[in-house]
């Protein structure tokens, strides 16, 4: 049974961090791309960041780059999105994704995680 579960969301002030983490099981992890998306209300589900199989490249949207790190650990088959200087912007749930490295049809969600940024 394939699971995808997010924690570390919540309410953060402005400027402020929060790291999020999808730890994964069922499938296997070092053969996925990983990334993390986050959709706002009212609005589309965009790609924040993603991280290849081995964790050799990253790539980010431009709205997080500097502020955002994606990171992944093999061992323990979780990824990371560290955020920084945190703005109202980033309000949204974010969602982690997992996506086989040759087959792109092999893709997995997670449930979500609400991150708030306001004072």
């Amino acid at each position: 049974q394939v699971q995808l579960v997010e924690s570390g969301g919540g309410l953060v002030q402005p400027g402020g961090s929060l790291t999020l983490s999808c730890a994964t099981s069922g499938f296997t992890f070092n053969s996925y791309a990983m990334s993390w998306y986050r959709q706002a209300p009212g609005k589309e589900r965009e790609l924040v960041a993603a991280i290849t199989s081995a964790g050799d490249m990253t790539n980010y949207a431009d709205s997080v780059k500097g502020r955002f790190t994606i990171s992944r650990d093999n061992a323990k088959n979780t990824v990371y999105l560290q955020m920084n200087s945190l703005k109202p912007m980033d309000t949204a749930v974010y969602y982690c994704n997992a996506a086989h490295k040759v087959n792109r049809v092999l893709s997995y969600w997670g449930q979500g995680t609400q991150v708030t940024v306001s004072s």
